[in-house]
C-alpha cells in the first residue's frame, strides 16, 4: 500500500511537493492550464491542513543546464489565480535563495521553485543533490504520477529521505488504473492501437494475461494480420516481429484471452489529407496499397465488444487519425465507448499521448470514467512495471 497525504500529519510543517507543470506554453504564457488544475486538490489539502506549501517541479529538457526558455517563473502567475492567494517564485530549487524563501513563509502560504532539471542531479538521482531537495521540506508528497517511471532526484531520491506520501492527483491516477487492471469488473476489454508492435511488446504481453479481450489497431494490427498471412500490401508493418506477434497470439491462446484484428479496411495508395481510399476486405489489399484506418465492419464488430464489455482499457489510436478522413474509426469507435459508460455504466479507462489527443478530437474525454495525461508512466503501468516514483511511497 502506498502512503497517503489523507493519513499524515502536516500542519505547520514545510510540504515539499512534487508536481507535474510541464504545460504548453505559447509566447511565455501558459496555453493549457490542466495540468495545474489537476495540482489544486493537493495544494489545497495542505494549505487547509496548516502546511507551506513547496512546489518542484520540471519544464522541457534542459540538460542539466540554466535556460531561461524552460523558465517555470510563467507558472506562478495562473497558478495563484486558480488557487485564489499568491504564488512567490524563487529562481533555484536548492541553496540559500529557497531556504530564505521558506523560512519567511506563513502556514498556508505556496512557493513554486525553479525547475529541477537546471541541475544536473536531477536526471542522474544524485544523492546529494537529493539530499539539497530534502533540506527544505519536513515532509515529501508526490503528486506528479506522469514522472513516476523516473528515478530522478525529485521523485525518487527525496522520497527515501524524508516522511514520503502520495498526492490526491497520483493516488486518483493508480486507483483508476488499479481498479481497471487488478480488480476490475468482467468482462475486460483492453484496446490498443499506435504505429509499432516493437514499441508495445512489453504491454501486450501484460494485457494478455489481464483481460478477457484484446483489440489491436492502427498500423500494429498491420504485423499481427501478416502474422495470420494476410497480404497486407504496401502497408507500415514490421516484418521483423512477425515471429513475435505469433508469440503473443500464443500467449493469449493460454490465458484464454481473445485477440480481435480487423476484418476489413480503408486502403489509399499514397498517405496524405483526404486522399483517394476504398474500404476493403483485409484479404483483399492489393500491393500498392496502405491500411490507414479499420474499415465500417471493424468498427461495428469492435462496437460489439464494446457493448459485451463491463470495463475497457484504451491506449492508442485506431488509424492515422492526425490525418482526415483517417481518424473515422478512432472517433466512432470513442464516441460508442462513451455513450456507453454514461448510459449503461462501463468503467472505460484510457491514457498515453495519443490517445488524450484522440479523444480530445472525438469530444468525449469528459465522458470516459478516467483519462490518464500521464503518458509513459501510464503505459509502463499497464506493461506491469514497477514505477519508482511509486515504489518509494509504499510502506
Amino acid at each position: 500500500m502506498i502512503r497517503r497525504i489523507e493519513d499524515a500529519d502536516i500542519a505547520g510543517k514545510r510540504v515539499l511537493v512534487r508536481v507535474d507543470f510541464n504545460v504548453p506554453m505559447q509566447n511565455g504564457s501558459v496555453s493549457d492550464d490542466t495540468r495545474l488544475r489537476a495540482a489544486l486538490p493537493t495544494i489545497e489539502h495542505v494549505r487547509e491542513a496548516g502546511a507551506k506549501v513547496i512546489l518542484m517541479a520540471h519544464f522541457g529538457r534542459p540538460k542539466g543546464q540554466r535556460d531561461p526558455q524552460m523558465s517555470l517563473a510563467p507558472v506562478a502567475t495562473p497558478l495563484s489565480e486558480l488557487i485564489g492567494h499568491p504564488v512567490k517564485f524563487v529562481s533555484d530549487c536548492v541553496g540559500a535563495d529557497p531556504k530564505g524563501a521558506i523560512s519567511r513563509m506563513k502556514a498556508g502560504d505556496v512557493l513554486l521553485l525553479e525547475n529541477t532539471r537546471f541541475h544536473a542531479g536531477e536526471e542522474k538521482n544524485d544523492p546529494e543533490f537529493s539530499a539539497q531537495l530534502a533540506e527544505l521540506g519536513d515532509v515529501y508528497v508526490n503528486d506528479a504520477f506522469s514522472a513516476a517511471h523516473r528515478a530522478h532526484a525529485s521523485t525518487e531520491g527525496v522520497a527515501r529521505l524524508l516522511p514520503a506520501y502520495a498526492g490526491l492527483a497520483l493516488q486518483r491516477e493508480i486507483d483508476h488504473v488499479t481498479a481497471a487492471l487488478e480488480n476490475p469488473n468482467r468482462p475486460v476489454l483492453a484496446v490498443v492501437g499506435g504505429a509499432k508492435v516493437s514499441t508495445k511488446i512489453e504491454l501486450l504481453k501484460n494485457l494478455v494475461k489481464k483481460v478477457d479481450r484484446l483489440f489491436v489497431g492502427g498500423a500494429m494490427a498491420n504485423t499481427f494480420l501478416a502474422a495470420r498471412g494476410h497480404d497486407v500490401g504496401g502497408s507500415l508493418y514490421e516484418r521483423d516481429l512477425i515471429d513475435t506477434a505469433k508469440a503473443i497470439e500464443d500467449a493469449a491462446g493460454e490465458a484464454q484471452c481473445q485477440i480481435l484484428l480487423p476484418t476489413d479496411a480503408v486502403v489509399a495508395k499514397e498517405f496524405k489529407a483526404h486522399a483517394d481510399r476504398r474500404v476493403a476486405e483485409v484479404d483483399d489489399i492489393q500491393p500498392t496499397e496502405m491500411i490507414l484506418d479499420c474499415g465500417p465492419e471493424t468498427v461495428d464488430q469492435l462496437a460489439d465488444a464494446i457493448a459485451a464489455s463491463r470495463t475497457l482499457v484504451w491506449n492508442g489510436p485506431l488509424g492515422a487519425f492526425e490525418t482526415p478522413p483517417f481518424d473515422t474509426a478512432t472517433v466512432e469507435a470513442a464516441r460508442y465507448a462513451a455513450t456507453r459508460c454514461k448510459e449503461h455504466g462501463l468503467t472505460a479507462v484510457a491514457g498515453g499521448g495519443d490517445t488524450v489527443a484522440a479523444l480530445n478530437q472525438a469530444g468525449v474525454s469528459d465522458d470516459f470514467t478516467f483519462v490518464s495525461t500521464a503518458g509513459g508512466a501510464f503505459l509502463e503501468w499497464l506493461e506491469g512495471k514497477a514505477l519508482p516514483g511509486v515504489e518509494a511511497l509504499k510502506d
